[in-house]
């Protein structure tokens, strides 16, 4: 199974494994050697579509020599694209909504008997809070627990409402008992998954669980438990849940903040439901509240109307809150959007690109700027495993979210480590073990 798009989609792509294992599949890391392919999508960004489109024209060679090859294409692409790839390119067997998963095996079987097995149906209800996702990939260490689905903020640049449906919370006490299970096989550090995890709400013995509650409930399995979460809307990122961060250690300090763009005249345009000041209000109170904490973003350039000044104005916000890192984009027009609709998007392609390389440009001076500052600091690390460019060496991330390399030195995947900095790149902290 191939996975392209978000943290999200990767957590579905665990629960579509541990689906069909029960049913008796099991998955080769040859995909020469494969009965099915699953393709599992995001729609986000047009990038990640031509990706997959891209892809799934591979899979025709593969389908050439293997007839009886099973192709299904899964996740939010899944109802978008349906009519073009399953009339028009005769390519795929099986396609599967983001809430339809429990109905795979269903639709194989269809495929088997000589249909092709759809389903792209939305749920107000399905969290899949009852299934252990098989953790594909996995180094032991480090694992995504999905906390709610769907959203409904509809901001007009995005897809998500349209293909992952309503807003809807996952039971709580499910949520414990995955992270309970997940620290007693080994994992020390979990990911919290949602379109908005602020919004997250629900109700047990009359009692309401926001995030906040939900936060310090896992903080409280165990101290060598890390807890990590994405993603936060700026509207909804309130002081209550600052201060739950703030008290917890092992509650990280690293705050995923999408701002999109530093110009109030266009997050009214994107229906982001704040302004620049109002952001920035946030920011401050992040900076009083958890004093270290890191903050990275994403940021969208050349969005429909956006003039030099708005621009100028992101370049602006990102210099007053120095960000410790960004995921950025131009804008692409995404269909079954408000913006689609409503909106011309009216920057040429080139500008949209000049834009971005600003941003990116600016984003890179920061974030060394911001690494530097962690000179000579000594910061706990989860080891995760060896560092990709040498086998003397293992890599780990610091509360902050940075990646921190070291030398080995008496340590093993899964220990906490107290390092020393002393040298920084723009994307990496390099130190040493001290005792």
């Amino acid at each position: 199974m191939e996975t392209y798009g978000c943290q999200m989609n990767f957590s579905d792509s665990e629960i579509v494994a541990s689906i069909l294992f029960d049913k008796g599949y099991f998955s080769t890391e040859e995909i020469t050697q494969a009965d099915i392919i699953f393709i599992n999508t995001c729609s986000i960004r047009d990038n990640a579509e031509q990706r997959v489109k891209k892809r799934l024209q591979q899979f025709r060679s593969y389908k050439k020599r293997n007839p009886a090859l099973i192709i299904g294409l899964l996740g939010c692409m899944a109802d978008r694209i349906k009519t073009v790839l399953l009339e028009e390119e005769q390519l795929l067997d099986v396609i599967s909504g983001p809430d339809s998963y429990r109905d795979l095996p269903r639709l194989l079987e269809q495929v088997e008997s000589g249909q092709p097995g759809v389903n792209t149906l939305l749920s107000m209800e399905e969290t899949y809070a009852d299934i252990t996702p098989v953790r594909l990939g996995s180094n032991g260490i480090s694992a995504f627990i999905s906390i709610m689905r769907g959203c409904e903020n509809y901001c007009s640049y995005c897809v998500v409402p349209s293909t992952r449906g309503r807003e809807r919370s996952r039971e709580t006490g499910s949520i414990i008992h995955e992270a309970q299970d997940l620290f007693s096989r080994g994992y020390r550090e979990i990911t919290l998954l949602g379109q908005n995890v602020n919004s997250y709400r629900w109700t047990e013995e009359e009692e309401e669980v926001n995030f906040a509650k939900l936060l310090i409930r896992i903080a409280r399995i165990d101290s060598l438990l890390r807890i990590r979460f994405a993603t936060s809307h700026p509207k909804d990122i309130s002081d209550e849940l600052l201060e739950a961060i703030a008290a917890h250690p092992n509650i990280c300090k690293s705050i995923h903040l999408p701002v999109q763009s530093g110009s109030s005249r266009v997050l009214e345009l994107m229906n982001r439901k704040y302004s620049r000041e109002q952001y920035m209000e946030r920011v401050d109170a992040i900076r009083r509240i958890i004093p270290g904490c890191a903050i990275s973003t994403d940021i969208i350039t050349g969005f429909c109307n956006e003039a030099e000044e708005d621009h100028r104005e992101t370049l602006s916000l990102m210099e007053w809150i120095g960000f410790d890192y960004a995921f950025m984009f131009n804008y692409s027009e995404r269909p079954q959007t408000l913006a689609a609709e409503t909106l011309d998007d009216n920057i040429p392609q080139e500008v949209k690109e000049r834009r971005l390389k600003e941003v990116i440009d600016l984003q890179q001076k920061l974030s060394y700027q911001r690494n530097s500052e962690d000179l000579h600091q000594v910061f706990e690390v989860l080891v995760e495993g060896e560092s990709k460019r040498s086998g003397d060496q293992f890599m780990g991330r610091n509360s902050q979210n940075k990646v921190v390399v070291f030398p080995k030195k008496r340590s093993k995947p899964g220990d906490y480590v107290r390092v020393k900095i002393h040298q920084c790149t723009s994307a990496t902290l390099l130190g040493k073990i001290i005792d």
